[in-house]
């Protein structure tokens, strides 16, 4: 008779174990209601308001006030802006939220992309700190997850705040592969697409030129590319007509992620000045919040298309 309240015991504490499992705490600042501190989570409060109600039915006041310094149960949701904006570095396998204070002013607009996963790699051929590229990277990301994608920065460390060696450039390609391919075969059966944002000197006030390439034998990535290069045709700021030409990238790097990253690879590069060879530049004024929206644009144009395909 001793082996039924055992089990019963078992299986509370293994329930207990589970629940918790569901949600993490968060401590209420003053100021903080039912809305502010999911949004502050990245979650979308309307769809999360009774589920939070359920978890802090005692800690609520008056129906929806909270008490300051008390902790609160946030679900663990899969469609958190925690979990769907992903950073990962170079020689590290966890992965952190892209975005942290920036969360509360960020609200889902749509569900368009929440069968998309997009990886996003910016580089600097200068090595120097490009604040632009990485604005805008960031803005990018933010834009898509707002339309449900599911977005991974892959990124170097900057090696500022490391003592360690660096990797050369051939460690880093394969630590790029082997991090994307991981979270390709996780997210198997749905749309990904991998997108170098590639600065070739110093951004800065003004216009820039903008070409984007893709890999010869790679059908997605060419239209994933020319959808992109419509829309910022459409806002260039000059008034000469464009071919539309099928941009080919040739450099290594790009040619080794093509060949071994199981996502179709586009490459978009920015130029200061005008020195794009041929009539492959694209000059656009250089905002950093108009640039990410027709990156945005270019990439729901795509999605969209391939919709309608199928």
């Amino acid at each position: 008779m001793r082996l039924i309240p055992a089990i019963l015991l078992w299986a509370s504490m293994s329930f207990k174990l589970f629940a918790q499992d569901n949600y993490y705490t968060v401590t209420a600042v003053p100021g903080d209601g039912i809305f502010s501190i999911l949004r502050k989570q990245g979650l979308d409060p309307i769809k999360y308001y009774e589920t939070f109600i359920t978890l802090n039915t005692e800690d609520i006041k008056d129906g929806s006030m909270l008490h300051a310094g008390r902790k609160y149960k946030i679900p663990n949701a899969e469609d958190s802006f925690k979990n769907t904006g992903v950073r990962v570095q170079v020689s590290e396998d966890a992965e952190k939220p892209i975005f942290n204070t920036e969360l509360a002013k960020m609200s889902h607009k749509s569900n368009t992309l929440k069968n998309a996963v997009y990886y996003l790699i910016a580089e600097d051929q200068t090595k120097t700190e490009n604040k632009f590229v990485s604005g805008i990277t960031k803005s990018l990301a933010a834009e898509l997850m707002v339309h449900g994608a599911t977005v991974f920065i892959i990124e170097d460390k900057d090696e500022k705040l490391t003592n360690s060696v660096p990797l050369t450039e051939v460690e880093k390609m394969g630590w790029y592969v082997e991090t994307i391919n991981k979270r390709y075969l996780q997210n198997t059966g749905k749309y990904q697409r991998l997108l170098l944002i590639r600065a070739n000197g110093l951004i800065e006030n003004g216009n820039m030129d903008v070409a984007v390439y893709h890999h010869n034998k790679s059908e997605k990535g060419q239209r994933l590319a020319e959808n992109i290069q419509t829309v910022f045709k459409k806002h260039s700021v000059s008034n000469r007509s464009f071919k539309n030409s099928k941009m080919v990238f040739e450099d290594k790097n790009s040619l080794y992620l093509a060949k071994n990253t199981l996502p179709a690879v586009s490459l978009l590069t920015i130029n200061s000045t005008s020195k794009t060879s041929g009539e492959a530049g694209i000059p656009v004024r250089s905002d950093k919040k108009s640039f990410a929206n027709w990156l945005t644009s270019g990439i729901l144009k795509d999605y969209a298309d391939l919709e309608i395909e199928d």
